[in-house]
């Protein structure tokens, strides 16, 4: 399912009342922060079992950075670490964009999912307990201005999975008042529908399709055909399986 997160409940709400509502096994692909809005692709049923094929998809977002502030979260619900009265001009803002674009590496927020020392880093925030944040590495493919006024900057970003928009935010010096998210690979917020359930045979079209037979079908069900690279694999509108393509025996 496409959804649109509000702003408020955790990307775990959103799975809860689905699951609830369905009586379905449910999960995500991808979080969302509870302050956040836009695109969870929530999983339901056997689909669960696909989540790891959306892991590496891109993202794309749009975000008001808020010039005046840095925060502990890198979001409004963090504590202010400093203030900024002047957050510089518009051409300074987009030479600091400028070297934001391409391969760069960002600090991982503290309030984050990451676990340090096998404990989850916003718990260890929470409790006050300071580390040294991990470093990762991220593709920014796209990262434009779209308004800046009163020291807010309205992005539109691009950019790979797992990158933490919050640190780019960071990085300029602010933190990310709002955040929206627009797209998870090819699928997109203006087509979420919380009445509409993706057939499973349409959920990967960014892998490549392989028709098969009936008989074909139950030949990769069994286990008899070997694979090559990762396809869909779907008979009479039916996604048999996820895998790899099927050579001749």
């Amino acid at each position: 399912m496409l959804v649109d997160k509000p702003a408020g409940p955790s990307s775990f709400a959103i799975v809860r009342r689905l699951r609830d509502r369905t009586g379905a096994r449910a999960g995500h692909a991808g979080t969302l922060d509870p302050f956040a809005t836009g695109l969870l692709l929530v999983l339901l049923g056997a689909a669960t079992r696909l989540a790891k094929h959306f892991v590496g998809l891109d993202k794309r977002y749009v975000t008001d950075v808020d010039l005046t502030a840095r925060t502990s979260t890198g979001d409004p619900e963090g504590e202010v670490l400093e203030r900024t009265e002047l957050p510089g001009s518009r051409a300074e803002l987009k030479q600091r964009l400028a070297a934001l674009r391409g391969e760069v590496e960002l600090a991982v927020p503290a309030a984050s999912a990451v676990k340090i020392a096998g404990e989850r880093a916003y718990r260890l925030a929470r409790r006050g307990v300071a580390v040294e944040m991990p470093v990762r590495r991220s593709q920014v493919h796209d990262l434009r201005l779209l308004a800046f006024e009163g020291g807010v900057a309205r992005l539109e970003l691009h950019v790979s999975s797992g990158t933490y928009v919050r640190s780019i935010a960071d990085a300029l010096g602010g933190h990310c008042a709002t955040l929206r998210r627009t797209a998870v690979g090819p699928f997109r917020v203006e087509d979420a529908d919380p009445d509409s359930i993706v057939p499973p045979a349409e959920m990967l079209p960014f892998l490549p399709l392989v028709e098969v037979s009936a008989e074909e079908a139950r030949a990769v069900r069994q286990g008899r055909r070997r694979f090559d690279e990762a396809v869909r694999v779907v008979s009479a509108g039916e996604l048999v399986a996820v895998g790899r393509t099927v050579l001749p025996e």
